[in-house]
């Protein structure tokens, strides 16, 4: 059993321990060194396939090592984890343990604490310097609550006392390989952001997003006008650095404004500058942000919202490249590109007499789409790990990365909010993650509940309703992961709907047993 349970159990069953003194369990029921593990067999497989010939699992490809110096322990242990698809390594000593460490790449090693030479606690601290990440779990038929403490101060990842059951000693290794497994994931994710990045700061490794961001580096260099459209969240202002970024303009100002974060009466002031006396309180003449933004790039988000009086101003600008200030005569030549962006329909805007016709061709030059995350729910891995970084770090918070399912649901979600919603959710979910993974536990009720809800099927004109029906239920329950009773949330039927259905599609005879003992506690 682990550390953890045996000195529960020592707690609860005995008098509390006094230093020196064996764990109550170990004394009870000592385990000799030299006596054999339950169910032994001997040598480990070094291949993709378990004793069985079964395809290994995940957990299956990282190498597991055992050390004992007694043959019988070594060999009888090889066999309880071979059996549950791990790939063993086996050293008799901590001279071929330290060898097999440096040879490749150990995930967990299992060692014995009381060997001739070098003691298991010694190898730890050693191992622990040729293989960092190598996670060690020490076993004992002796040990005492001091040897166990001082032993996780050295970074064990488990301690299990002798005699153990089948499970007591499969499940920390297991613990520890998920664990490496994630960690892998987190650094195959962390490659992909430095590479995906770049200097750019843009996150996105989807098809669409990739001919999105060649797009950007296909017209960043010239000085046509763009116009980014897309949904309000996807990221149009960092789009809009980009562009900046990529073209000659890059080392001179870029200047942002939101059209409609700024009342229409202050709007043209800011943008094109002030006199002095131009209005109450303009007690001096003061910069617009096209003068700001001289021979850099202004950026104009939410252009759409822009007044009537404003966009003919705007226009002058795009024509002539000369500004006039508010209550001035002057004009002030200016030199900057404009990028602008909307999450409107700027085309249906014109038809309906709400945007210039002249204006929206002089902006429309060069389009970027920015799709919506829904449109490529392979990039929210990516995001999700960007800010989970970026907020473990501002909440010290030691979050290694996002458990499997947590993802899967994470990917199914519509994000009607988009990157910004999807930062937010993780903001939440780092803030309340209780371990050093976030778990679909530390995700809102929307994403658990509705992950699926976005999934989009089709079918040909013409298709039975029954064939339609069956579908949606069996996609559904696909999504859900058999739940039926969420599956009937979602469906908007009641689940004794779903049973009834499935039945009438002719499951077989154990799927109906099965579902009837679970319909009986959902009625």
């Amino acid at each position: 059993m682990s550390f953890f349970d045996s000195l529960r159990s020592a707690r609860s069953d005995s008098p509390a321990p006094v230093p020196g003194r064996s764990l109550e369990r170990v004394s009870e029921r000592g385990h000799p060194r030299g006596e054999p593990v339950p169910n032994a067999r001997s040598d480990a497989r070094d291949d993709a396939s378990d004793e069985r010939g079964r395809p290994r699992s995940e957990l299956g490809i990282l190498p597991v090592l055992i050390v004992d110096d007694e043959a019988a322990n070594l060999t009888s242990l090889a066999k309880v984890l071979e059996r549950e698809g791990f790939m063993v390594r086996s050293a008799s000593d901590a001279r071929g343990a330290l060898e097999c460490l440096r040879a490749e790449s150990v995930a967990v090693m299992v060692t014995d604490f009381q060997m001739p030479g070098m003691t298991g606690l010694d190898l730890l601290k050693t191992a622990k310097s040729v293989s960092p990440e190598t996670d060690v779990i020490l076993m004992t038929a002796y040990g005492t609550i001091e040897m166990a403490v001082d032993a996780m101060k050295h970074g064990a990842y488990d301690f299990v006392v002798k005699p153990f059951k089948r499970h007591d000693i499969v499940a920390p290794v297991k613990r520890a390989l998920e664990k490496q497994l994630l960690l892998a994931e987190n650094r195959r994710l962390k490659a992909e952001l430095d590479r995906t990045l770049g200097s750019r700061r843009i996150i996105g490794q989807s098809t669409v997003m990739r001919d999105t961001l060649d797009l950007v580096d296909q017209v960043a260099p010239s000085s046509a006008t763009v116009l980014i459209t897309g949904e309000s969240g996807t990221g149009k202002e960092l789009i809009a650095r980009a562009v900046h970024d990529g073209s000659p303009r890059k080392n001179k100002p870029f200047v942002a404004i939101n059209c409609a974060a700024i009342p229409d009466t202050i709007l043209e002031s800011e943008l094109f500058g002030a006199e002095k006396g131009a209005f109450t309180g303009a007690t001096q003449r003061r910069e617009g942000r096209f003068e700001r933004a001289h021979q850099g790039t202004l950026f104009l988000d939410e252009i759409g919202e822009m007044a009537p009086h404003v966009q003919v101003k705007l226009l002058r600008v795009l024509q002539e490249g000369e500004i006039e200030r508010l209550g001035g005569t002057q004009t002030v030549p200016v030199d900057c590109r404009i990028v602008a962006a909307t999450n409107r329909d700027l085309a249906k805007e014109v038809a309906e007499g709400r945007f210039r016709e002249d204006l929206y061709y002089r902006l429309n030059v060069i389009t970027l789409r920015l799709p919506p995350l829904r449109e490529r729910p392979d990039d929210v891995p990516l995001l999700a790990q960007h800010f989970l970084q970026t907020y473990a770090r501002k909440n010290n918070k030691n979050i290694v990365g996002i458990e499997p399912e947590a993802i899967e649901m994470m990917m199914a979600y519509s994000w009607p909010g988009n990157v910004r919603e999807l930062e937010n959710v993780t903001e939440r979910a780092v803030v309340l993650a209780r371990g050093d993974r976030i778990t679909e536990n530390d995700l809102p009720p929307k994403v658990r509940t509705r992950g699926g809800a976005s999934r989009m099927i089709s079918f040909p004109l013409g298709t039975p309703l029954e064939e339609v029906e069956q579908k949606l239920v069996s996609e559904t329950l696909k999504m859900t992961k058999g739940d039926k009773r969420l599956a009937a949330q979602l469906l908007g039927i009641a689940t004794r709907t779903i049973y009834r259905k499935l039945d009438a599609w002719g499951r077989g005879e154990s799927d109906r047993a099965d579902d009837t003992r679970q319909g009986e506690h959902d009625e």
